[in-house]
């Protein structure tokens, strides 16, 4: 039996009506045609902005994984969550943007979300993605050591100091920063910005923390590589460990653009390396923060196993597990109850600009091999305890 079969936990924070309305959405994800349907449908703006799109978007899919509009919406989602000992990350949704100014609004809110995490317990960590602060184009450029001209090198300037302020105020408030991973092609100029966050703010404990996407075949030997480095130069590493999000993406660029795959060959590949990061991690716990974002039970219980072995205990802050608003409640609700620190990522935004992620989002439960069985499998369960104990 595993430790997360327990729907009555799994699902404490949900009505009758909140399952039944999962239910129903997770058979429609389950669906591949309607799925790929619904994905190009709202990939057109005009689409989202039909009359009826918006509501029939807001009380569906959006409420199953997003918690608003707002941050002040979110921060309702997350104290009710805590109050089941389940803590949140508010997660800015929005994605593709390109000009200076929109780089500099999310900056201010991303330091608002800073006043927000240190005034809320139940929001551990603030979150944003690198390209959220710069072009992606500048990252892979400066991540290539490619020649800047005398535009892109401010531009440049302009994202590192953005970085740096929240961090800056995340060291000042004592409230964790941590930086998602993107596409394989900018990413090496993120882990360099981030490292250089790393060095300056992690200098007593994991403040700033990086993500390391394990779908990747070369992130356990980075991994073992920045331990070095941070052993040596005497500063504390936060990580947040996932299996990743833009395998497709990768393997057709890799394709298209004919270099090798940086994704591993085979999900098993995945799984290995994943846990062997967690196991890299505790073995060297004197140096690491970790987070494991997974909705893979396997690892979350190997983790479990890995802290009781190594005596790290449940409430230790720089030990995180975490999963997706929306998804896994029978693992995150369960963790809790079992008294170790678990976060939800929560995602907020616009509903036009929190598309992209929606859309992912179904995706992944339609690709990964019975993510919505068991998402349906388990809402059934808990139905048939609750009917059968009224």
């Amino acid at each position: 039996m595993s430790l997360f079969d327990n729907t009555q936990f799994a699902f404490e924070s949900k009505s009758d009506k909140d399952l039944k309305k999962a239910y129903y959405l997770y058979k429609l994800i389950g669906s591949p045609s309607l799925t790929k349907f619904g994905t190009h449908f709202f990939k057109f703006p005009i689409a989202v902005d039909l009359p009826f799109v918006k509501p029939l978007i807001r009380e569906t899919i959006y409420k199953q994984f997003v918690g608003g509009e707002t941050a002040e919406q979110g921060v309702i989602v997350a104290n009710k969550l805590y109050k089941y000992h389940v803590s949140s990350i508010l997660d800015y949704s929005i994605e593709g943007l390109t000009e200076e100014s929109q780089f500099d609004e999310v900056r201010d809110v991303m330091l608002h979300l800073v006043d927000l995490a240190k005034e809320n317990p139940s929001i551990p960590f603030v979150v944003f993605k690198p390209t959220a602060f710069g072009r992606i184009e500048l990252f892979e450029k400066v991540g290539k050591k490619q020649e800047l001209t005398e535009d892109e090198k401010k531009a440049w300037e302009n994202t590192r100091q953005r970085f740096e302020a929240v961090c800056q105020k995340g060291y000042d408030l004592d409230v964790n920063i941590m930086i998602d991973a993107e596409e394989t092609w900018m990413q090496d100029s993120a882990d360099d910005l981030t490292d250089e966050m790393m060095v300056k703010f992690n200098k007593n404990r994991a403040l700033v923390w990086n993500t390391l996407q394990m779908y990747r075949h070369d992130r356990l030997a980075y991994l073992k590589e920045i331990f070095a480095k941070a052993e040596k130069e005497g500063y504390y590493l936060g990580y947040k460990i996932v299996r990743g999000a833009y395998m497709e993406k990768e393997r057709a660029r890799a394709e298209a653009e004919n270099y090798p795959s940086p994704i591993q060959p085979d999900k098993e590949a995945s799984d290995r390396d994943y846990n062997l990061a967690l196991e890299f991690i505790v073995q060297h716990k004197e140096r690491f923060g970790l987070f494991a974002g997974s909705h893979n039970e396997e690892s979350c219980e190997l983790l479990i196993k890995l802290m009781e072995e190594n005596g790290i205990e449940k409430n230790n802050p720089n030990y995180w597990f975490g999963q997706l608003f929306g998804m896994s409640d029978n693992i995150s609700f369960n963790i809790a109850h079992l008294g170790y620190n678990i976060a939800k990522y929560l995602p907020y935004g616009p509903i036009k600009e929190v598309m992209p992620y929606l859309i992912r989002r179904a995706q992944e439960n339609t690709s990964v091999a019975g993510q919505t069985g068991r998402e349906l499998s388990l809402i059934e369960k808990e139905l048939e305890r609750r009917k059968k104990s009224k």
